[in-house]
């Protein structure tokens, strides 16, 4: 059986290293060193495998049939990223001596980064009843910006799916740590956003009304859910499937480029690259002119981005900037997401 990766090791790469406790133990019981001996291929120009490949120790080459090649060496600056990482791969990795390497599967990785970075932003951009001045909850949602994007017949097949649920005060709605499995709406009556504690202890983040909607976050990211809904009065909901939320509303609001149709855009039209992964990760691959917004700071830094401006966002594999571009698209911004992510970006 082999040894699973020393947790302080794991700290120094990156993007792991910016993982919270939770999600890094997790990633941690999951990695495993693997010995290769000194000539042999660690991976190979061509293949897709969707893993991240850091090296622990040694030196190892990688090579195109392009006649690029480089030496990569464990402890330097390069080696705490993970290695050509594109897939399908650019490069034929050798091991130049006896290494050590760790394989990461890539979508475990990138959905805790997802989840991490979404964590606080669902109770964060939840719009209150008194904020808001309450009103007719069908007519609030028809009027966010969000829902101006939807095509019509969308939007009524979404009305006609939704399921009407009849709610108790006290009613969990929602629990901390269960599955993304329903987009929710108010109808009538209030409810409260908590956290659980490690401790134990409860604190009341937000409170809901009259047509505020939630649980979408956890839907885009596939994530675990980060608060509890409680019904602080008796009222009613309707709610959407994660199967009729992804068909109806998140696919409308995002539009795929290619990385062909991306530089095209923003050669001709002055698009702009937004890159959504951790400062990290950018100042390593970015590409070249792109801002950066990690999506964890999105709710702070959304009011930055220029509405006139057209905004191709990317990250290594499309997760993470398909949850952001689905939260800036509520925003009213005109976003596209890198079909692939950088992983698959030609060049």
């Amino acid at each position: 059986m082999p040894d699973l990766i020393d947790k302080n090791m794991l700290k120094t790469f990156v993007p792991a290293s910016a993982l919270n406790s939770e999600n890094f133990h997790e990633l941690a019981g999951k990695t495993f060193v693997e010995d290769v001996a000194a000539g042999k291929e660690i991976f190979k120009e061509g293949e897709t495998d969707r893993k991240y490949v850091y090296l622990l120790e040694g030196q190892l080459e990688i090579s195109s049939s392009k006649g690029e090649s480089k030496i990569v060496m464990a402890g330097t600056d390069m080696s705490k990223h993970a290695i050509a990482n594109q897939q399908p791969r650019k490069f034929t990795a050798i091991a130049k001596e006896d290494c050590k390497v760790a394989r990461i599967d890539s979508d475990l990785l990138d959905i805790l980064l997802t989840w991490d970075q979404l964590s606080g932003i669902e109770v964060d951009e939840i719009v209150t009843e008194e904020e808001d001045g309450g009103g007719d909850w069908m007519t609030r949602i028809l009027q966010s910006k969000s829902f101006l994007q939807i095509p019509p017949a969308n939007i009524q097949a979404m009305f006609m799916r939704m399921q009407d649920i009849p709610a108790k005060a006290g009613d969990v709605i929602i629990r901390q740590g269960g599955d993304g499995d329903y987009y929710y709406i108010i109808k009538h009556g209030k409810a409260k956003v908590t956290r659980t504690s490690k401790t134990g202890s409860e604190l009341t983040l937000a409170t809901l009304g009259d047509g505020d909607a939630f649980g979408e976050e956890a839907l885009l990211s596939e994530a675990k859910r980060n608060a509890n809904i409680v019904m602080s009065t008796d009222g009613s909901l309707v709610r959407l499937s994660k199967e009729d939320f992804n068909e109806l509303l998140k696919e409308p609001m995002l539009s795929w480029v290619s990385s062909a149709e991306a530089d095209a855009m923003v050669k001709d039209e002055g698009a702009v690259w937004l890159d959504v992964r951790l400062e990290s990760e950018h100042k390593n691959s970015g590409i070249e002119g792109s801002v950066n917004i990690p999506l964890f700071m999105l709710r702070l830094k959304a009011q930055t981005l220029d509405e006139n401006k057209k905004y191709i966002l990317y990250c290594d594999t499309g997760r993470r900037s398909s949850a952001c571009a689905y939260l800036l698209s509520e925003r009213g911004l005109q976003v596209y997401c890198l079909k692939g992510g950088l992983v698959e970006r030609a060049g």
